[in-house]
């Protein structure tokens, strides 16, 4: 590895792109780092749920306006040039070409001293789709800028909240059988987005030398095709039933992702039409300078591994709360966009109670068992029943005890895994149903009395599961409307209510 920067003085580096899939995730480690971190938007409000807004320097700049974007690189050492605009429809050519020369311009004349953008892999010999021909026209005018420049190209990156690995998630969780285009065929060597990150944070101290382009990508090279079966296997569905059609354009194709995802339009166009061109790393130069860690680079299994743990372990409350902070880059964030993350189906109720909330806690923690589920007991009674036949464990458990409970005790066909005395209770399905379920209650105190929280939260598995949730969708208003009018029945009168329900898919 070449000796980075001779002097010791702490970088200041600015990231351009910061709202979005990558710069959301390069911030964090670069402040790990110890770097100093400006950002530029256009919307400094779109950054007020990032857990790390007030540890950087925010400028408001739009990425077309020329004094603005100087104003951004002034005394900066690093510009992380993260702008596409590949979502904004048929003109995202010239605007991706006016922003890259914009900054070109300004940081060249602020003295900027590198600046590191994130490409595409574009294969000779083969014509290009526009995103990777814009990709790649990008790449050549910030190289042409006088300032040293890494360009870093890359195929599919596995993350949860990548729009290429979201398309992947939605085709392969929902089309247990698929009629294909031949782009299932083109060969792909996709990289996890730990590995992009620790390229991206590498490069910030590249020698001044160093003014070129580097391929990067994991250890494995598959076709499409192979990345759905593969990725099938690691989320426990079936094997894929993959008909190829030789007269399915990209243009076909585009029309029925957006049918089959919740990925927008636009940006499914455009990464459908990238997938007909084969991207496969010719070189790893890279490592010269960001060597690989003594682990190796991390393999698709594995990277596709880590973008599922949220669904399906305790840490599911990240899509619940936006103050949750993931533990690691592969995974969801708060601020990731409403169609990422997979899907997730919830159905939400509040009241309030004049009960204490001492009074209402106990008939929370007293659920279950002998004292039942406070809603449409023979409906509790059949799907137990079912669930038995399955070979699942039904409602003959009950409970421990009858007031207490603890930490991992089994409830009827529920596990208690997570418990805060007196405000918070959530337990996790273990009936036989195609995905993941939890129900959660939590006690509050307000002005107008004692509210009730509750919700029902359905993480899907395949096909099966969203036909799942939606067969039983009608009995929601009965099942859970009911009970969260028993329970606070029982814990006392109502004074005043608020209900809604709500079913998301994203």
């Amino acid at each position: 590895m070449a000796d980075p920067q001779p002097d010791n003085r702490t970088l200041t580096c600015l990231v351009t792109g910061a709202t979005g899939y990558i710069g959301g995730r390069l911030v964090p480690e670069l402040l790990d780092r110890g770097y100093r971190v400006r950002v530029m938007t256009r919307s400094p409000r779109r950054l007020r749920d990032h857990p790390w807004v007030d540890r950087v320097e925010v400028v408001q700049a739009d990425a077309a306006d020329g004094e603005q974007v100087a104003a951004a690189c002034a005394g900066v050492d690093v510009v992380y040039y993260l702008i596409h605009a590949l979502a904004s429809g048929s003109s995202f050519e010239a605007a991706d070409r006016r922003a890259a020369e914009v900054m070109a311009r300004a940081a060249k004349g602020a003295g900027v001293g590198r600046l590191v953008y994130l490409s595409g892999l574009t294969p000779d010999g083969e014509e290009l789709s526009k995103h990777l021909r814009s990709r790649a026209e990008v790449a050549e005018i910030l190289l042409g800028s006088g300032v040293p420049t890494a360009v870093l190209r890359a195929a599919v990156i596995l993350g949860s909240g990548s729009a290429s690995f979201e398309m992947l998630r939605y085709l392969t969780e929902r089309l247990p059988v698929m009629i294909t285009p031949r782009w299932v065929q083109s060969r792909i060597q996709p990289i996890a987005i730990r590995d992009v990150l620790r390229y991206l944070v590498g490069c910030a101290e590249l020698p001044a030398d160093v003014h070129r382009g580097f391929d990067i990508g994991g250890p494995d090279v598959m076709t499409y095709a192979d990345m759905m079966q593969r990725f099938a296997a690691v989320a426990g569905l079936p094997r894929r039933r993959i008909i190829p059609v030789p007269f399915f354009s990209p243009g076909l194709s585009s029309h029925w992702v957006g049918i089959v995802t919740p990925v927008p339009a636009s940006l499914g166009r455009n990464l459908v039409e990238s997938l007909k061109n084969t991207v496969v790393c010719s070189e790893h130069d890279i490592a010269r300078y960001v060597p690989d860690p003594p682990q190796g680079l991390l393999g698709f299994e594995e990277s596709v591994r880590l973008a599922l743990r949220r669904i399906g372990d305790s840490a599911v409350e990240t899509h619940w709360s936006s103050a949750s902070v993931p533990g690691a880059p592969s995974e969801p964030l708060p601020t990731d966009p409403d169609w990422a993350g997979g899907s997730l189906y919830v159905d939400e109720r509040t009241r309030t109670t004049s009960a204490s909330p001492e009074a209402l806690w106990r008939v929370v923690e007293g659920i279950g068992g002998d004292a039942g589920w406070y809603s449409f007991p023979l409906a509790w009674e059949v799907r137990g029943w079912l669930d038995r036949l399955v070979g699942g464990v039904g409602l003959r458990r009950g409970r421990r005890d009858p007031a207490d409970l603890q930490l991992g005790d089994a409830l009827d066909w529920w596990r208690v895994e997570e418990l805060d005395e007196g405000t918070l209770l959530r337990l996790r399905a273990e009936m036989r149903v195609p995905g993941l379920a939890w129900l959660e209650f939590h006690v509050e105190h307000d002005a107008d009395g004692t509210v009730l929280r509750q919700r029902a939260t359905f993480a899907p598995r395949g096909l099966a599961g969203h036909l799942y949730w939606w067969a039983i969708a009608v009995f929601h208003g009965v099942v859970f409307g009911g009970m969260i009018r028993g329970i606070t029945r029982a814990a006392g009168s109502d004074r005043q209510a608020s209900n809604w329900a709500v079913a998301g898919s994203g």
